[in-house]
């Protein structure tokens, strides 16, 4: 059945310094694919204004709001069906407690963000939501799965947690003959907590490894930062150009954020990404990986530059390439857009049918 499913989020017009465009991409594609109406709805700011790579969606009405209170002139939830409020929205919690007080229909919290999320109610940091909000979403729709979803619901109240993790678009993301221009890459926008992994798993194999070729990729990394000589560098790298930087690399880096290694069970976009690539992974370790990909057999696992090194110089071409292709079919079985599309339709059927119980 058609639905009109509106989605407020950071952003799905510009991918600079966050991860969450490339995800509202894949996914809304996919519903608008299986005959939903989307709508989505974005806080208008300069940083994204001055960097937007998407700024006409086709497969979504895009509504773009400078205020609360012209989001409330906009009246986007007339007619929807279903509804979602994302992760790390401006004024989150203003925005949530709108759409709660004024939808007609089952309002669900998407969090991509969902350990660093719960870190932050810890210590009283309520910047997108309230512990009270989350036991008034019909749904907790999650990134991380896992023992986080019971926590979800036996201590702050959900009345269902649900597993919705990241995805790919194989449109987008596949092998192609590139030349190898580095032995290792890796992805992703500067985070205290990331720099570490990065430094011990990354860098300081570059120092011990001078002959080899390594490259990162993203914005806001401190200029204080010493990257080794042989570390290139690339200050912004928009999702068009993601399928060729995969490509150029022997082996691509995985890191993932403290608070979500504690949680276990988050995979990253970007680990979908390269494995849709067809290219090797070697990421940090967190618990319920084997959920997503083999270690061993579709990614291998770091603890140390050393491990590293020894991934990187003791795999043949062979090995390295059937790893790579291993990932690549476990990703295109499992981990699709069209995948969580179809989740969160069933998702949302579920809801509806609670939601028109209650009204009765």
């Amino acid at each position: 059945m058609k639905r009109r499913v509106v989605v407020f989020g950071l952003s799905v017009t510009s991918s600079w310094g966050n991860g969450h465009a490339t995800t509202y991409r894949g996914l809304l594609r996919e519903l608008a694919a299986r005959g939903h109406e989307v709508v989505f709805v974005e806080r208008d700011v300069p940083w994204y204004a001055e960097n937007r790579d998407l700024a006409h969606p086709e497969f979504c009405e895009l509504v773009l709001y400078r205020s609360l209170e012209e989001l409330a002139e906009l009246r986007p939830l007339d007619g929807a069906d279903f509804a979602i409020v994302g992760s790390y929205v401006p004024q989150g919690v203003e925005v949530g407690d709108w759409v709660l007080q004024n939808a007609r229909c089952p309002v669900a919290f998407y969090d991509i963000d969902t350990p660093v999320t719960l870190a932050k109610l810890e210590r009283e940091d309520y910047e997108y939501l309230h512990p009270r909000q989350i036991a008034r979403y019909d749904m907790y729709l999650s990134f991380t799965g896992g023992p986080t979803l019971r926590r979800l619901e036996r201590d702050f109240g959900s009345p269902s947690a649900r597993p919705l993790y990241c995805s790919f678009d194989p449109d987008l993301y596949y092998p192609e003959p590139r030349r190898k221009l580095y032995d290792l890459g890796y992805m992703g926008t500067y985070s205290d907590d990331r720099q570490p992994p990065l430094e011990a798993l990354m860098l300081e194999a570059a120092r011990e490894y001078p002959e080899g070729r390594f490259i990162v990729a993203g914005p806001q990394y401190p200029e204080r930062i010493e990257w080794p000589v042989n570390v290139g560098r690339i200050e912004h790298l928009p999702p068009s150009e993601h399928r060729a930087f995969y490509n150029q690399q022997r082996f691509t880096l995985n890191i993932t954020r403290a608070d979500m290694i504690k949680a276990g069970w988050s995979p990253s976009v970007r680990l979908f990404e390269a494995a849709a690539c067809g290219i090797p992974i070697i990421s940090d370790a967190w618990e319920g990986m084997d959920e997503f990909f083999t270690v061993g057999w579709e990614i291998m696992v770091s603890r140390s530059a050393t491990e590293t090194l020894d991934i990187l110089k003791n795999t043949s071409d062979w090995e390295r390439v059937e790893m790579g292709l291993r990932a690549r079919d476990r990703a295109l079985t499992q981990h699709t857009a069209a995948h969580r599309a179809e989740t969160l339709e069933s998702y949302a059927e579920s809801s509806l049918v609670r939601y028109s119980t209650t009204l009765l």
